[in-house]
């Protein structure tokens, strides 16, 4: 059995990660300073922006508006709890439309 978040971690967290990696690098941040903001290494944020990996073809409109948004608020310095709220608000809209069903990880919405 596949667990809702073992499915998140190894296809929609890449994806994520890939998609705020390249709004902050777009934003005038260095590929370092992403990194930093998003926990990760330089080389994965390289990886992101040469497509190397989270590459998914689903991404609605309902999922580049939050990414957006995620791009600002990391940006301004959004905290740790707030990053939480954002990815897990991002995996929501990814499996949602991936599956056509509700997500079943619910536990970090804050709306």
């Amino acid at each position: 059995m596949i667990f809702p978040c073992e499915k998140a971690v190894w296809y929609n967290l890449p994806q994520i990660r890939a998609d705020i990696a390249a709004g902050l690098v777009k934003t005038g941040m260095t590929q370092s300073q992403a990194a930093k903001k998003l926990g990760v290494t330089p080389a994965a944020v390289s990886q992101y922006l040469n497509k190397k990996r989270g590459q998914q073809d689903v991404k609605s409109k309902s999922y580049l508006e939050e990414i957006a948004v995620a791009v600002e608020k990391i940006r301004d310095g959004a905290s740790t709890k707030d990053l939480l709220t954002i990815v897990c608000k991002c995996c929501q809209i990814i499996t949602e439309e991936t599956t056509g069903e509700d997500s079943e990880c619910k536990d970090n919405e804050k709306e």
